[in-house]
């Protein structure tokens, strides 16, 4: 076995941190030296602005970029639903590890009755903003924001009801409590539940040594929610939610597109034969953009610029 070390770059929260021991152990397993280097990304720092106002996709990704390009890490661990749809030149996907629960949460304060009447939940995604609202049209939502452990430190401080959490990030570092209750009536975002690596292009080695991570069938399932986002042309600026699983020899895939204030929704499910994936993605966003989609999207762009 080769002696080289191979860097990997990742956020500095608990649960990034997590995610790249994580990888760690694997490589490990598989015989290889690695080193973890952790950076704090502008998406951390700065906890005043939604996501949206900063004005780029991939706030969470983008330093770790820089510190690959740089040649300062080989390799680095990221949340798949935090990365962006187009990746930077000279960055490739080098594997994504098998998925973990896809679900939103609700994390509560002990009381649900105010899910019959009126009530204040948190969440910094528009995506949970717009599909709540949907459902509960009397609530008010506010915006939540900073790593999982700040957002939960932040509910218990509050006066809200509750807020929206994925599941897997509390999972993972053994931070989900006994009083949620399941969303499984929301759509998670793409790819939410699943870890992807990235590595150079031209780097061989780390992206041989990542291959034997690779679970194919996240992936697939990935690629195609992701494929849906990128043709509706989301990023983090869109209430768009995407979910693809395999169900024997199909695969069935929900999508949908939400105004900002959850009274518009389009959504598509359609169930196709596996060898069909390549395109499943693509095909379902053209439906949505065609009944209607392409000026809801055009409507929320123009919102968010203001």
């Amino acid at each position: 076995m080769a002696e080289k070390v191979i860097r990997i770059g990742t956020r500095d929260s608990e649960l990034a941190l997590w995610q790249a021991h994580t990888v760690e152990k694997k490589l490990n397993d598989l015989g290889h030296k690695t080193e973890i280097i952790a950076v704090k990304s502008q998406g951390d720092i700065i906890l005043d602005k939604p996501l949206y106002e900063l004005g780029i996709t991939g706030i969470f990704t983008k330093t770790l970029d820089i510190a690959m390009i740089n040649g300062d890490v080989d390799i680095a661990v990221h949340s798949m639903k935090d990365v962006p749809t187009a990746l930077p030149i000279g960055i490739v996907q080098a594997a994504v590890l098998e998925r973990a629960n896809t679900l939103d949460i609700l994390v509560h304060k002990g009381n649900l009755d105010f899910l019959n009447g009126e009530g204040t939940i948190a969440t910094g995604s528009l995506r949970r903003q717009a599909q709540w609202l949907n459902k509960y049209p009397n609530h008010n939502v506010v915006d939540l924001r900073g790593n999982v452990n700040t957002r939960m430190q932040k509910l218990q401080e509050s006066d809200w009801n509750g807020a929206v959490f994925a599941a897997a990030g509390l999972e993972r570092i053994n931070l989900k409590p006994s009083n949620y209750i399941d969303l499984d009536w929301m759509i998670p975002a793409p790819a939410q539940g699943a870890m992807v690596v990235v590595a150079m292009a031209n780097d061989e080695f780390c992206r041989q040594a990542l291959n034997e991570l690779n679970d194919i069938d996240t992936e697939v399932c990935t690629h195609i929610e992701r494929q849906f986002l990128k043709t509706l042309e989301g990023g983090c600026t869109a209430p768009i939610g995407a979910l693809a699983v395999f169900v024997e020899d199909d695969i069935v895939f929900k999508g949908v597109l939400f105004s900002l204030d959850g009274k518009q929704k389009f959504e598509v499910e359609k169930t196709v034969p596996m060898q069909e994936w390549k395109k499943l993605g693509f095909y379902c966003a053209q439906e949505i953009l065609k009944n209607g989609g392409a000026e809801l999207m055009i409507a929320i762009k123009n919102t968010l610029k203001k």
